[in-house]
C-alpha cells in the first residue's frame, strides 16, 4: 500500500511540474478589486507608444508590458518586453522563475545565450528577424556586439509575471557576508567588495 501511495505521489509531482505556470481563472478575464471600468479600454496597453519617438538609447533598456504594468493582463499567461540594445551593449545574465522567453529580434545583431542545468553553454548570433526561446528558469543573456548600431527585440513571456532575478545584483547587491562571497568565488573579499562598489546603484 505504502508502495502505491509514492507510487501516485511521484506521478502527481510530475504532472505538475509539467503543467507549472500561471494558475488557470474560473473567468473570462480577472476584474480588478479598485472599482476600475471594464471596458475596451481596460484591455488596451498605450505605454510602449514612448517608443516610436525616443531618442536613442545611451544604455540598455526594457519597457515590460506584464501584470504590474497591465492589469487586464492578469490570469492571462502571457507579457511582453521591448528591449533596446544600444551599440555594445549587454543584458547581464538573469532568470525568469515563471515562464521561458521567447526572443524576436526587429532589428541588429545579437549575441545570445543560455546555460543549462547541467552547465552547459547554448549560444547564438542572431540576424534581424530570427527567433530565440529561453527555457523557463536558466540563467541567460543578450549582447550586442555591435560597436556602431543597436539592436532592437521583442520578448514574449508565458507568464503574466515572468519575474526577474539579476545574477550579479542577486549575488553582490544583497546582505551575503562577503566571506561567504569570497569562498564561494575562491578569491578574497577585497575583489568581492570591490565587485560590489562597482555594482552599487545599479540594482
Amino acid at each position: 500500500m505504502k508502495t502505491m501511495f509514492f507510487i501516485v505521489v511521484l506521478i502527481l509531482s510530475a504532472l505538475s511540474e509539467s503543467m507549472a505556470g500561471d494558475p488557470d481563472i474560473l473567468a473570462d478575464f480577472i476584474v480588478p478589486q479598485d472599482n476600475t471600468t471594464i471596458d475596451g479600454n481596460f484591455f488596451t496597453y498605450t505605454g510602449m507608444r514612448v517608443l516610436l519617438d525616443a531618442p536613442e538609447a545611451k544604455t540598455f533598456k526594457v519597457l515590460k508590458a506584464s501584470m504590474a504594468e497591465f492589469p487586464a493582463l492578469n490570469g492571462q499567461s502571457v507579457s511582453y518586453a521591448v528591449l533596446d540594445f544600444p551599440p555594445g551593449s549587454v543584458n547581464p545574465p538573469h532568470t525568469h522563475p515563471r515562464a521561458s522567453e521567447l526572443l524576436f529580434l526587429v532589428d541588429g545583431t545579437l549575441e545570445v545565450g543560455f546555460v543549462d542545468t547541467t552547465n552547459k553553454l547554448f549560444t547564438q548570433t542572431l540576424k534581424t528577424g530570427d527567433m530565440f526561446v529561453f527555457p523557463k528558469g536558466l540563467v541567460h543573456f543578450q549582447y550586442n556586439g555591435d560597436k556602431k548600431n543597436e539592436a532592437l527585440a521583442v520578448s514574449a513571456f508565458g507568464s503574466a509575471n515572468a519575474g526577474t532575478v539579476s545574477v550579479p545584483n542577486s549575488v553582490f547587491n544583497t546582505t551575503i557576508d562577503d566571506g561567504v562571497l569570497a569562498l564561494s568565488f575562491k578569491t578574497d573579499v577585497y575583489t568581492i567588495q570591490k565587485i560590489k562598489a562597482g555594482l552599487a546603484g545599479k540594482s
